[in-house]
């Protein structure tokens, strides 16, 4: 029987670029669900009151909802990260990539949205280990 190293325990403290980016996902997160929310309303506010929106009546409170969803989509992201959960991570990963390939073939990988998506990218691979 061969003796086994045990596994490292997993550490539990916040790095500090996880919760800086946790706070301002979620600030962001927040804004996207208000905006909806308010696109909502008004679109309701403006059919109640016979006025032309402007936003399309039905598809502007469509556009709204979508919004609201969205913004609580990343508002639920950003506390996963907060909490240091593998699955915010996993999912803060694809859209970074995503984003890299994207902002890459529009701008041929000089704009300053591909450069910070690497760098970001690069960061939450490294720290990996603190998520579980």
């Amino acid at each position: 029987m061969g003796t086994y190293a045990p596994t490292p325990p997993v550490p539990t403290s916040r790095p500090l670029g996880v919760a800086i980016l946790a706070v301002l996902l979620g600030i962001y997160g927040i804004l996207v669900a208000v905006g909806g929310a308010l696109l909502i309303a008004s679109v309701t506010a403006f059919q109640f009151l016979g006025i032309s929106s402007g936003f399309g009546g039905l598809g502007g409170a469509i556009a709204g909802a979508i919004l609201l969803v969205i913004g609580l989509i990343i508002l639920g992201v950003a506390l996963g990260l907060w909490h240091l959960r593998l699955w915010a991570l996993v999912l803060a990963l694809i859209v970074t990539f995503l984003e890299i390939v994207i902002n890459g073939l529009a701008h041929n990988f000089v704009s300053f949205v591909f450069i910070f998506s690497v760098l970001l990218f690069i960061y939450l691979l490294a720290v990996h280990r603190h998520f579980h």
